[in-house]
């Protein structure tokens, strides 16, 4: 099958079961959903907002008002609950557990240097990364990252993803939907291509940053060695 005809077919297949729920079912799936991958768990959140925003651009069976409400909810609650759980339990917790939700001992050292180099910044925009976007929370808890500054930061990142995908995928359903024959092929076509390339130009971010997550470790380690050397030669 043409990778476009099974975007198109599984598309179609979640339009199928969006239509079968009731608004308010499909408003709190959504906000659970989004929740459930914020405090961690490897979900589809960002896709399902996605997808949901284009339903309710084509059909007008959901409204995008209470789409991006529900998703925004979620967000701020899951990485509430993830902040909880990285200060209480800290890095012992994702070293033995992490890796069962993808998060592996480099993105955990990722995270760490992104919340000791850029702090709040690094919850915003982490936001908007998919990587990121499952466990920055809990490593701003485990950093023991002022309360405060996580929660404006985290409402800011939140919103502003929840609009930005949700609003966005609306608008863009719209003129999908306006636009018939080849000129809404080509559209929705360029619009996958500009998906994927930025998927591309993410992962190749992630990398650099983890050089550098890697060599301020080795920094950080280098110098806590020459402390430890220093204070055996004053003894």
């Amino acid at each position: 099958m043409h990778p476009f005809s099974f975007i198109h077919h599984l598309i179609d297949q979640l339009f199928v079961w969006l239509e079968h729920l009731p608004p308010l079912d499909a408003y709190l799936m959504i906000g659970v959903i989004v929740t459930l991958e914020s405090m961690g768990l490897p979900l589809p959140a960002e896709s399902l907002l996605v997808v949901s925003a284009l339903y309710a651009a084509q059909t007008h069976h959901l409204h995008i008002e209470w789409i991006v409400l529900a998703a925004t909810l979620g967000a701020m609650t899951g990485d509430n609950i993830g902040y909880l759980i990285g200060h209480f339990w800290g890095h012992s917790l994702l070293e033995r557990h992490g890796h069962k939700v993808g998060i592996t001992d480099k993105r955990l050292l990722l995270g760490k240097y992104l919340a000791k180099r850029y702090g709040g910044w690094a919850v915003l925009c982490g936001r908007f990364v998919a990587l990121l976007r499952i466990f920055i929370a809990l490593l701003a808890g485990a950093s023991h990252m002022p309360w405060h500054d996580f929660l404006f930061f985290n409402a800011a990142g939140a919103v502003l993803w929840a609009c930005v995908y949700g609003f966005g995928s609306y608008g863009l359903g719209q003129e999908i939907t306006a636009i018939s024959g080849p000129a809404g092929v080509v559209l929705a076509v360029l619009a996958v291509l500009l998906f994927i390339t930025g998927i591309v130009a993410l992962r190749r971010h992630e990398q650099h940053f983890m050089a550098l997550a890697e060599a301020d470790a080795q920094k950080t380690l280098k110098v806590r060695q020459q402390r430890q050397s220093r204070k055996r030669t004053k003894a």
